[in-house]
């Protein structure tokens, strides 16, 4: 699979959309170096497409993205009614195309909200969409596609554009789902519930046990996943959390640092204080003069 992925922000543009339909005898016409990505939904019929050298069938609730840059052209006649939806977006950002998922870890060991970094440094990340897929859901994507092309004759009030881009993130998160729908794995559904079970219960005391008995796997194989799909331990993952919510704390209050420790799950203060030397370099109290 032909995989698009977008470094974000900044976020993808959402330029005009449109509906268009070809009898049977009919094809796309070709195009060359048109600027700017075409998004093609299908909602009737088959649309036959191809781009360079690769060629598609794009049946009803079937999307399709033709790049900037490379010939677009119809590979044969329509051999029935075919409607679809087109949507021209850009990026101003980079991107690049493979034929592999990005990795959850993200170039961090747990990941890059978890890295050692300014708290509030905004961090991009890569947006991943496939570049011919079925939809997961192709009613809801057409609903989208159709308030974003009643909006149109409204785009020059000052409210339209907004509402508009914000439809857009709302098809974009579809196809990013078709896509997280083909190449989800065991391994990673049990990395991301194990993630999910450490962020909400951090405060608490967690033993390797208990998140085998909650999440229904054995302690080795939930370490096995987390190993490999964000590069630590479940216990790795949960200590640099905890630290990140207790710098959170060390700006937003002025609670003591014994209190914060308690608040985020550490039984003991000086524990808590030499792993947050060891993650960021400096102590607690330290960290928080920064800001004062």
């Amino acid at each position: 699979m032909t995989i698009l992925h977008f470094t974000v922000p900044p976020m993808l543009h959402y330029i005009v959309s449109g509906l268009h339909y070809f009898e049977a005898g009919h094809r796309h016409i070709g195009r060359h170096h048109i600027g700017v990505f075409d998004l093609l939904v299908v909602k009737s019929g088959c649309l036959y497409m191809g781009e360079e050298n690769m060629r598609f069938e794009v049946q009803a609730g079937e999307m399709l993205i033709l790049r900037p840059g490379n010939h677009h052209f119809g590979t044969m006649d329509c051999t029935e009614r075919t409607t679809y939806y087109w949507l021209h977006f850009h990026t101003g950002g980079c991107w690049s195309v493979s034929d592999e998922y990005e990795p959850l870890k993200g170039g961090s060991p747990m990941g890059s909200e978890l890295q050692n970094s300014q708290l509030f440094e905004v961090r991009p990340f890569t947006l991943s969409l496939p570049q011919y897929a079925a939809l997961r859901q192709p009613q809801t994507v057409q609903s989208l596609l159709d308030q974003l092309i009643q909006l149109g004759p409204s785009a020059h009030l000052s409210a339209t554009p907004l509402r508009q881009q914000l439809l857009f993130q709302e098809v974009i998160q579809h196809l990013t789902a078709s896509l997280n729908s083909e190449r989800s794995t065991p391994s990673r559904a049990c990395a991301e519930q194990t993630a999910s079970y450490l962020r909400t219960h951090y405060r608490e005391d967690i033993t390797a046990k208990r998140l085998g008995e909650h999440l229904n796997f054995h302690p080795v194989y939930i370490a096995r996943c987390m190993g490999k799909e964000y590069g630590c331990s479940p216990m790795e993952y949960l200590l640099h959390y905890r630290i990140q919510q207790s710098k959170l704390l060390l700006m937003q209050t002025d609670y003591p640092v014994a209190r914060i420790a308690e608040e985020v799950g550490f039984n003991h203060v000086p524990y808590f204080s030499s792993s947050f030397a060891k993650i960021e370099g400096m102590s607690p109290r330290k960290y928080r003069q920064q800001f004062s």
